[in-house]
């Protein structure tokens, strides 16, 4: 299955984009964890083991800001085709999408719902926006809770009138 949007005149019925405040304080608090690592490796060393774990947990966390952000520049649109990202990966089409779990207790990102496909797909991870492992996909994290609980119930409207048809 080909994960890139070529057609990308369809008509977007819902599009949901993380906030500017909401995306700033997320990358801000991973380059506060990757300063205060860091930090800590340098200023007051320990065992050199510690050290050099430090150092490379911080490198760790400074990549994972610039995943970060690289990922919450983009937003999620669904078409009555597929859910996909602006930079053109297709989380999944609709056809694929066996159900939708938006209660307290789901493995989900915070502010989200979670995805059951048929069939499995590729693992994918973008960082505060969703993520992919087999049959799951988790839609959320940075992305306001009012705009993704619009979008999983026009997601389930969608669904329904697939199957009812």
């Amino acid at each position: 299955m080909d994960r890139r949007v070529t057609d990308m005149d369809d008509e977007v019925l819902v599009m949901v984009r993380a906030s500017p405040m909401r995306r700033a304080f997320g990358l801000a608090a991973l380059l506060g964890l990757a300063g205060i690592v860091l930090y800590v490796a340098i200023a007051t060393p320990p065992a050199l083991g510690w050290q050099v774990f430090l150092v490379v947990l911080g490198a760790g966390v400074l990549w994972m800001t610039e995943r970060t952000r690289r990922a919450t520049a983009t937003a999620i649109e669904l078409t009555r085709e597929v859910l996909r990202s602006t930079n053109g990966d297709v989380i999944a089409s609709l056809d694929n999408i066996a159900g939708i779990d938006r209660s307290t207790f789901a493995f989900k990102p915070s502010n989200g719902f979670l995805l059951t496909l048929k069939t499995p797909g590729a693992r994918r991870w973008e960082p505060g926006i969703y993520w992919a492992f087999g049959r799951r996909v988790g839609v959320g994290g940075v992305l306001p809770g009012p705009q993704t609980k619009f979008l999983a119930q026009t997601l389930e409207t969608l669904l329904l009138e697939r199957a009812q048809a």
